[in-house]
């Protein structure tokens, strides 16, 4: 019990930490002001967080479109389609690319993917399109891993079952399985979800950092998780006490996330 509340006494004082060292400004610049403001100019006293959540938001989305369709695919054919000796080879491969740190991540995208980007489809390079590409990159053992588990807890009969009615191997994962497995697959989704919008260095690397709303995947955004560690280092007084309130935000959203992740889980 002491092991467990020392955990949970953890998580409270970063949360009171956090809410104290935030909420003086939000109190100040007030909630709205703070949230749908368009300028973030500290040293003017202006603090508004609205592009850097816009660009947190595009940067998530893509990183979604781009790493569950290849998550669930790979989680299909290693439970349905792989041969054992496959399967061994592939899960400690997947497995592995959560063990990368995110600035390798960071240094290979700005190698490859922004000058790809620049040099094939225009604009800078630095943009929501290369950030997308690595975290949904990033994204895919979470949505691999549990995916995979998700259908391979399914009972046997149910694939039996649509065989024996007539059903192709194919048609019996598309109309059976995966409707069955849906609730650990939105999990998956949902925690690949708060992967990417926490995530900082890589994104800090190759998404360009201009704090202004995008008109398109090739421009440059800045979110909030980049926007903290660019500044944090130097903020001082109401900076440092609105980079705080940022972190209040997306601390928000995260929670918002995993809890939406634990209650799909728990609810078939």
């Amino acid at each position: 019990m002491a092991l467990a509340l020392s955990s949970i006494s953890a998580l409270a004082l970063i949360t009171i930490f956090i809410i104290i060292q935030g909420a003086p400004i939000i109190t100040e610049v007030g909630m709205f002001n703070f949230i749908f403001g368009m300028t973030w100019a500290p040293s003017q006293g202006e603090f508004g967080i609205f592009p850097m959540i816009v660009g947190s938001a595009a940067v998530t989305v893509g990183a979604v479109l781009v790493g569950v369709p290849i998550g669930i695919c790979c989680a299909i054919f290693l439970s349905e389609f792989a041969p054992v000796s496959v399967r061994n080879f592939f899960r400690p491969a997947i497995q592995l690319l959560a063990g990368i740190p995110s600035v390798v991540y960071g240094f290979w995208g700005l190698l490859f993917i922004v000058p790809f980007i620049r040099e094939h489809l225009g604009g800078p390079g630095l943009s929501i399109l290369a950030a997308s590409i690595i975290l949904g990159i990033m994204i895919l053992p979470t949505i691999i891993s549990i995916s995979e588990v998700s259908l391979l807890s399914l009972p046997r009969q149910y694939k039996e079952g649509a065989l024996a009615l007539g059903m192709t191997q194919w048609q019996a994962i598309r109309y059976v399985q995966l409707p069955a497995a849906k609730s650990g697959i939105v999990a998956a989704i949902v925690l690949g979800l708060g992967r990417a919008m926490g995530e900082t260095m890589a994104v800090i690397m190759i998404v360009g950092n201009s704090v202004a709303l995008p008109q398109s995947i090739l421009d440059p955004v800045r979110t909030l998780t980049t926007n903290i560690g660019i500044e944090m280092g130097y903020a001082a007084g109401e900076h440092r006490q609105a980079l705080f309130a940022t972190g209040i935000v997306l601390f928000i959203v995260i929670m918002i996330l995993n809890a939406t992740a634990q209650y799909i889980t728990r609810r078939k």
